[in-house]
């Protein structure tokens, strides 16, 4: 993905609309969106599923361009990074809190918001009950964008709800969509 692809589909997102998940609350210096799906698999299974972003992230989402290139470590101070070209790479976001099974948190700024000062915590907690995982994430984002974050919270949200949906889908039947 060239460097202005990223914030190309931002825009994109933001005049497209639709679906989104919710966006508690929006401020220049800041906003927390939060989503909820209900994955019909034990919680061993997504969080199997969760931490191999390279089967469900969808590849326009990455810099690469290949979700191929995605990789994530469930362990403290491992990371949600990326293979570049050419040997480079991209760290998305770090590890700080990983319970199989239970909750991962990363921290970090995904996409546009690497380009800028701000970043946030994203929170994966997996609860499950007669067999099926509600999966439920919040990221919290804090700091400075130029024109404000509240601006970008909308585009963020609708993205992650994508990401999530395709999880979903990937562990309830073998394809992310």
């Amino acid at each position: 993905m060239k460097l202005a692809a990223p914030v190309f589909a931002v825009l994109t997102l933001l005049a497209a609309g639709g679906a989104r998940a919710e966006v508690v609350d929006a401020q220049p210096n800041g906003f927390e969106t939060r989503r909820a799906v209900v994955i019909a698999k034990p919680a061993a299974e997504v969080w199997a599923a969760l931490v191999q972003p390279s089967k469900w992230w969808n590849s326009s989402h990455t810099w690469s361009g290949s979700a191929a290139n995605l990789s994530l470590g469930a362990a403290s101070g491992a990371c949600f990074c990326e293979k570049m070209p050419n040997g480079g790479s991209v760290l998305h976001m770090t590890t700080v809190n990983a319970q199989p099974g239970k909750q991962l948190t990363l921290f970090g700024g995904l996409g546009p918001l690497q380009m800028s000062g701000a970043s946030g915590h994203l929170v994966w907690a997996l609860a499950e009950a007669d067999g099926r995982t509600t999966l439920t994430w919040t990221y919290d984002v804090g700091g400075y964008r130029k024109g404000g974050l509240d601006k970008i919270a909308p585009a963020v949200d609708q993205v992650l709800a994508e990401q999530q949906d395709r999880l979903k889908a990937y562990v309830e039947t073998g394809k992310a969509g």
